[in-house]
């Protein structure tokens, strides 16, 4: 088939490029092909394009999904990096990892020190399943020691994913904004119904009791959310009562 001098046509006014149409001045010079096995120039922009993004959180997807389909029942404990070794709130960490493992289930936390390190630690020591998912973060601060199956993500959403898909509830220790931003959004989720019987259980009743109240007697007060969503979550300081909370609701 005839092609003709392509520098002699000039560019197109309609480019295709896949499911995406190009048209007039949005018109870009040669293929997608063509871009692919043209090496010279050595341009490397291409790296931080949004489209080569989305085949970074597909491969995240993918590599997550891989890692953790085969674990058994879990749980995940937040809790803050920044909970010292030693401290009651770390033992207590320490004690849930055990307790959960002891009933049956895998631990999963952030994969990091502090609160995290304490859950994992547990797990280990009880002989169970020790799971961290980290997070690049500028301060890198990479898995605890007592990690038996850790993943490393970029993106915060697609870890966010793993945390819900693969436990059965959530334990909550003192912590953070980190810590908060991963209750609220598996609260949004259970009172949004795009997840079910997902037991949420904060341990610290001295730490928590002051937030409980703000959304009691503020959120709930001003009609910005129900009396119902307060049922949403539970409030201990036993150990023993946490786990037996978190774990109740699994396989009914």
């Amino acid at each position: 088939m005839f092609m003709g001098n392509p520098e002699a046509q000039g560019p197109p006014e309609e480019q295709y490029s896949g499911p995406v149409v190009r048209r007039r001045e949005q018109v870009t010079p040669g293929t997608t092909d063509q871009r692919l096995l043209d090496t010279l120039g050595g341009d490397t922009d291409w790296v931080h394009t949004d489209p080569w993004r989305v085949m970074r959180i597909q491969a995240e997807f993918v590599e997550g999904f891989g890692a953790l389909a085969e674990l058994p029942s879990a749980i995940s404990v937040f809790g803050s990096a920044r909970t010292p070794p030693g401290s009651p709130e770390y033992e207590a960490g320490v004690r849930i990892g055990k307790a959960l493992v002891d009933a049956g289930f895998a631990v999963i936390t952030g994969g990091g020190p502090g609160a995290m390190e304490a859950a994992n630690k547990g797990a280990r020591e009880a002989k169970g399943v020790s799971v961290g998912l980290g997070i690049e973060l500028p301060f890198e601060q990479g898995l605890n020691d007592h990690v038996d199956i850790g993943v490393n993500f970029r993106y915060f959403f697609v870890r966010k994913t793993m945390f819900v898909k693969y436990a059965q509830g959530f334990v909550v220790l003192p912590g953070g904004l980190g810590t908060l931003d991963e209750l609220f959004e598996a609260l949004t989720l259970v009172q949004t119904r795009k997840v079910t019987r997902f037991p949420i259980v904060l341990f610290g009743s001295e730490y928590w009791s002051g937030l409980v109240d703000w959304l009691r007697d503020s959120v709930v007060a001003g009609g910005k959310a129900s009396e119902h969503d307060l049922h949403l979550f539970h409030i201990t300081d036993d150990v023993e009562e946490a786990v037996a909370l978190v774990t109740k609701e699994v396989g009914r």
